[in-house]
């Protein structure tokens, strides 16, 4: 009988945003994948999870973007020997700008539909910006992080096309820059930083982008963390 796999989303920032069902999730997985051991150490610690299965060994087991193959051949061994398996990132529900999608794709290739991924839902970055933007919701496009280099014309060009609300990341080393960007390519268009949520020093602005910017300008000490941009449609 195959294993399953669990994917949990854990806190973005307040660790009190735990889900009870995740907890029960940890404490029951046979082995938990995670972008990084120590990261995911410290919230077992935090809620009394054990780190180590019913044969005593480190239930912790390293999955992220630079994985290769072979660990996935690992897992898939896992789930063939019934493990129950839980899929974790360093924050916020993984598969979601996340390595995490490229494993259950490569898991339901090979079992198909006799494999069981379970959702275990909880918090998200860009869910979470979304309620408090008093953008429209009822229709959005998630883009994930801005390009790096090769691309970021195109990139807001693609949303200032775009008529209704789009959602993305953005690094604070290039954040000035892209509300350089929005202010060129979206004018006038209303326009929600969340900043560091759910953290002790969050912080949410809202205007047009040219406000934003100029918000932003004269707080750079505020220019730090995790960032989500929200452009709203063209009224």
């Amino acid at each position: 009988m195959l294993g399953t796999l669990s994917i949990v989303a854990t806190p973005i920032g307040n660790l009190a945003d735990m889900t009870f069902r995740a907890v029960e999730t940890l404490k029951s997985a046979d082995v938990i994948l995670c972008e990084d051991t120590r990261t995911t150490g410290i919230l077992l610690k935090h809620y009394e999870i054990s780190n180590k299965n019913a044969e005593g060994k480190s239930k912790l087991m390293s999955y992220h973007s630079h994985s290769k193959l072979a660990k996935v051949d690992v897992i898939k061994e896992l789930i063939r020997n019934g493990k129950n398996l839980a899929l974790v990132s360093d924050a916020g529900t993984p598969a979601i700008s996340d390595p995490g999608v490229v494993l259950v794709a490569e898991l339901r290739k090979e079992f198909g539909n006799d494999l069981k991924v379970i959702p275990i839902p909880g918090a998200s970055a860009l869910v979470s910006a979304l309620s408090i933007s008093g953008i429209p919701s009822h229709e959005f496009t998630w883009l994930g992080f801005v390009p790096h280099k090769k691309g970021r014309e195109t990139f807001f060009n693609g949303v200032a096309a775009t008529e209704h609300t789009v959602i993305f990341y953005e690094a604070v080393h290039r954040f000035m820059k892209t509300l350089e960007s929005l202010t060129e390519t979206v004018p006038g268009r209303q326009v929600f930083v969340g900043r560091e949520l759910t953290k002790f020093f969050e912080e949410s602005v809202s205007g047009t982008a040219e406000e934003v910017h100029a918000y932003f300008v004269a707080h750079p000490d505020h220019v730090k963390g995790e960032f989500v941009i929200i452009v709203g449609p063209e009224k």
